[in-house]
């Protein structure tokens, strides 16, 4: 059965908004129909490079034309929930840039309001949908690193400082999103530490420590005052270990099958003998697809069947659950943090 292309309405054309517009506009499945941002030097520059968008600084406009089915939201963090509320009792579709909303209490009732009208709510998770983290997750899914040991990253960089969200709510969202994906336990409790740098402003550098059920711990380190960009993930197995550089542009991810080795003996248990084991190294292929492409052919793909993104508002709402838990942590000098994942449940 042949479909027509699902029309969407873009809100924000800044930072973000350039990027949806050109994905959904180069999708098959796709059609964007409106672009509203309140500044009209970036609608002149929308409509430059779109001659056939329609553009207004109204975004009723958005809620009000029938040819929109879905509305991407790419506006600061203060305002994504509003504008998916608003979208949502409208009856359009929604995907949201990370993070999905400011507060876990605002994600849960964009969760009802969708599941009442039987509507797609996506947070965009980017990370999840490149070829490089999907390799990993089916790396760890088919057990070829063993039991994960710890999950330490660094993403660092020379700004953007930003005045209304902290830098682990704008980069360590990225980590947090990714370990939920591809490991199979959430963390139990969180322990962060952050500093500002500017007076009268978010923290500027974090620290994070997420502590699981099991000996697995994840060491998140983000940084907005950076001299050099840096994306990098190291993953430690039992089996084998993993070493993943966004910035690389051909070898993204290298495996080792390079780790200890623990031998003892009943009789003597308080002898404990470590080997070191340094086998080969390989770098698989990762194709080289936009991220940003595949996510938007799943979100329309969401659309015409039903099925539940991967990047939904539930997985939106246990990231934002971590990320509250962190900001307490961070107000508390490091004082660890339970973290409760209570699955949404529709409301009454």
């Amino acid at each position: 059965m042949q479909h027509l292309p699902v029309g969407v309405g873009v809100v924000g054309y800044g930072y973000w908004g350039p990027n949806l517009v050109r994905n959904f506009a180069s999708s098959e499945t796709a059609k964007v129909i409106r672009v509203c941002d309140f500044d009209a030097g970036r609608l002149a520059t929308c409509q430059r490079h779109n001659p056939t968008v329609g553009t207004t600084t109204d975004f009723q406009d958005l809620l009000n034309d029938p040819a929109v089915e879905a509305i991407a939201v790419a506006t600061p963090t203060r305002t994504h929930y509003d504008l998916a509320l608003a979208a949502l009792r409208a009856g359009k579709h929604v995907l949201v840039e990370k993070p999905l909303a400011p507060t876990s209490k605002q994600v849960r009732q964009l969760i009802d309001e969708a599941k009442r009208r039987n509507l797609v709510l996506m947070v965009d998770h980017t990370f999840l949908y490149t070829p490089a983290v999907q390799k990993i997750q089916q790396l760890i899914s088919e057990n070829v690193l063993g039991d994960v040991f710890y999950y330490n990253s660094n993403r660092a960089s020379l700004g953007l400082f930003q005045n209304d969200v902290n830098v682990i709510w704008d980069l360590a969202v990225h980590d947090i999103s990714i370990i939920l994906h591809i490991l199979n336990e959430k963390p139990t409790a969180v322990s962060a530490t952050g500093v500002s740098h500017v007076a009268d402003m978010p923290e500027n550098m974090a620290h994070i420590t997420l502590f699981f059920g099991s000996s697995c711990v994840a060491h998140i380190s983000v940084n907005w005052l950076s001299p050099v960009k840096v994306r990098q993930i190291f993953i430690g197995g039992s089996r084998k270990m993993i070493a993943y550089d966004d910035l690389e542009p051909v070898d993204k991810i290298k495996i080792y099958d390079r780790g200890i080795t623990v031998s003892d003996t009943p009789e003597r248990a308080h002898q404990l003998k470590i080997g070191y084991r340094a086998g080969d190294m390989w770098a698989p292929h990762i194709p080289t697809r936009e991220a940003l492409s595949t996510e938007i052919a799943h979100f329309v793909d969401c659309i015409r069947t039903g099925c539940t993104p991967i990047s939904s508002g539930t997985s939106g709402l246990h990231t934002i659950e971590i990320l509250e838990a962190a900001s307490r942590s961070i107000a508390a000098q490091g004082k660890p943090v339970r973290i409760n994942h209570d699955e949404p449940a529709l409301a009454d």
